[in-house]
């Protein structure tokens, strides 16, 4: 559990956002996110916009995620849940990691994410 927060964690970061090498590799191929927005993304949508996204920009506002918790639900399935927050706004965070195994070098790969934004006071 603790490499696929470590993944997470790392799919927030600014340089990693900006790459699509370093993103695809924490990206499961049949990737598919439902952002807070209520657009639905699929693997090369998200690669693709993902420099220009909240975070993307190294000198612009960075995710702080708060309350990240795990669950395995099986193994190499993780379901991952926590808070965001960035440039003021807040969302409650779900994502599914997975593990596939035989893949040459395989690591953890986000496999879905579901962003719903808090609403204000």
């Amino acid at each position: 559990m603790s490499a696929a927060i470590a993944a997470e964690l790392q799919l927030m970061d600014p340089t990693v956002r900006a790459s699509r090498p370093l993103a695809a590799r924490l990206l499961d191929p049949e990737f598919v996110e439902v952002g807070a927005s209520g657009r639905r993304w699929t693997y090369e949508e998200m690669l693709a916009a993902l420099p220009g996204l909240d975070g993307g920009d190294g000198n612009g506002p960075r995710f702080a995620p708060s309350g990240m918790t795990g669950v395995v639900l099986a193994p190499g399935i993780v379901h991952l849940t926590y808070e965001s927050a960035i440039g003021g706004r807040r969302a409650r965070r779900s994502s599914l990691w997975r593990k596939r195994s035989g893949e040459a070098g395989a690591d953890w790969r986000m496999y879905y994410h579901q962003a719903t934004p808090v609403p204000g006071p």
